[in-house]
């Protein structure tokens, strides 16, 4: 990978953040970066989190806003610095939209990249001669434009329109704008906690328990969040290989001596260093996968209070983000189970009467809603979406066999959606191993295993539509959705292991056949 890819990569969500907001292609303002920074090693960028070489005006400086002295085409001049790099994103954008020399790119597409290289380069952003050709020979080469396409793609399929106001600011900006809270990850309803604060079984080793020393957050490649502002960033840790992987640490210093530590692990990549300055909603980096004690992609979000007197305790995170939800007046909810972990530790005049949701509530909740970062809604393909329905339905009627509690119920549920697998041995108790589960791609897999004969297959529209329309069926009782359901899992089963069988067969027989011509 070329240190311009290493850049984008790096960097393609503040561009595409901006591209929400301004219009302006993700593309484009990677390609700036890449050039003025020096692919984020340049002084400017190192020292002052300066990503596009922006001067420090009068009125920024008249503002509060901090600088660097440098040369540039003259000895000693300021340029402007900021306490994050997407500080310095944000400002471009501003710096851009606010200077009526830019006002003609603004009347081009947010995907139209040539364009606003020429637009930017003729309204005289840079000294130097073919900054245009420039531009776009480091957006063609590395492939910029799928940010394009992909904010393009993802604001039609979800309805949603460009422009500051339909998109939050995520920077320390919006300390100024906001409430200077903000929760580790943005959702617009609850946090999916899929293993909270406390004793647990080990994920890695069944046979033991130990303490859990956070929440985990179910995610996909979101940007984590400052949850304070003022807050010190005392410990990036860049090794993958590490238990809780790539992680970080924000410090917020109380008055009374106390501080608070903030701890993000298993990241796929860091955007802060060490010494820092973040500001409540500045992004630090990116959820992922990352260290040697991970089942899968989440945020591992803890929390420790150090006392004026240095002792150290490690604390619920649920208690810290009820305190922030209170001070910020963020409505969000931590479910975990259907349950909101937040409610024990806020104060009464700020609850609302718990909801106590049935486990069908808990997994309607869960399907309908984008907040819980599992992403199996919104669909539109006909077959993933029949896919759905009966992974959804298969979901209840497994987890209801046996007449468990509800609690339990609802545990499976969530730990269904989690990793998107359905343990259909309930159904088919005669199988050593039996599960549905929905790949990436929004299509079912069955797989199953007797001890003699493992079998992996997607699931047919044909197959899906009878598993649908029985499970669907309100004339029938469960027991008879059990009998029917089993009957076609264990048809698909049989006629699976019919066909391998038979490929074996011939195998043998062209073997054989080729044994005799020798």
């Amino acid at each position: 990978m070329s240190k311009n890819q290493e850049y984008a990569l790096q960097y393609a969500d503040y561009a595409m953040a901006q591209m929400r907001r301004y219009g302006i292609p993700a593309s484009v303002t990677l390609a700036q970066g890449i050039l003025e920074s020096s692919n984020g090693q340049s002084r400017l960028a190192r020292n002052e989190n300066n990503h596009f070489g922006i001067k420090a005006t009068p009125s920024w400086i008249a503002g509060g806003g901090k600088y660097g002295i440098y040369t540039d085409d003259k000895p000693n001049e300021k340029f402007c610095s900021y306490d994050s790099v997407g500080d310095s994103y944000e400002h471009h954008s501003r710096f851009l939209k606010e200077n009526s020399r830019y006002a003609g790119c603004f009347k081009l597409s947010p995907d139209d990249y040539k364009g606003w290289a020429q637009s930017i380069e003729k309204a005289g952003y840079a000294t130097g001669g073919k900054y245009a050709e420039n531009l776009q020979k480091i957006i063609e080469q590395n492939g910029l434009q799928k940010y394009d396409r992909q904010v393009m793609q993802e604001m039609a399929a979800q309805g949603r329109q460009f422009g500051v106001e339909h998109n939050p600011l995520q920077t320390s900006e919006s300390a100024e704008h906001g409430t200077g809270y903000s929760f580790p990850v943005e959702r617009e309803e609850f946090l999916f906690i899929t293993s909270p604060f406390g004793t647990r079984q080990d994920p890695l080793d069944s046979t033991k328990q130990q303490m859990h020393k956070g929440v985990d957050i179910r995610c996909k490649a979101d940007a984590v969040l400052a949850t304070e502002s003022g807050g010190k960033v005392v410990a990036v840790n860049q090794n993958k290989n590490t238990p809780g992987g790539k992680s970080l640490t924000v410090e917020y210093a109380r008055t009374d001596g106390s501080k608070v530590q903030c701890t993000y692990m298993h990241l796929k990549e860091i955007s802060v260093k060490v010494g820092d300055t973040v500001q409540a909603g500045g992004r630090l980096g990116t959820s992922g996968n990352t260290g040697t004690r991970t089942t899968g992609e989440h945020l591992h979000f803890g929390v420790k209070n150090i006392y004026a007197d240095g002792t150290k305790r490690d604390i619920d995170p649920a208690a810290y983000l009820a305190e922030i939800a209170q001070k910020g007046h963020i409505k969000l909810q931590m479910l975990h189970n259907g349950n909101d972990l937040l409610v024990k530790y806020k104060a009464a005049e700020d609850t609302v009467p718990e909801k106590n949701l049935s486990p069908d509530g808990w997994m309607k909740k869960l399907l309908s809603s984008e907040d819980s970062g599992v992403g199996m809604s919104g669909c539109n393909d006909l077959i993933v979406e029949m896919a759905m329905t009966a992974f959804a339905s298969l979901m209840l009627l497994a987890t209801q066999i046996d007449n468990r509690e509800e609690e339990e119920q609802k545990a499976a549920i969530s730990a269904a959606m989690d990793l998107r697998t359905i343990d259909l041995k309930p159904l088919l108790p005669n199988m050593k191993n039996c599960d549905l589960t929905i790949g990436e791609n929004g299509k079912a897999i069955l797989k199953a295993d007797n001890g003699e004969l493992r079998v992996s297959r997607e699931l047919t529209a044909s197959e899906l539509n009878r598993l649908s329309a029985t499970l669907n069926n309100g004339t029938l009782t469960e027991e008879a959705k059990r009998m029917r359901v089993t009957g076609i899992l264990n048809t698909v089963i049989l006629s699976e292991a019919a066909s391998q069988n038979f490929e074996q067969g011939m195998s043998r027989q062209q073997g054989q056949t080729e044994n005799l011509r020798r």
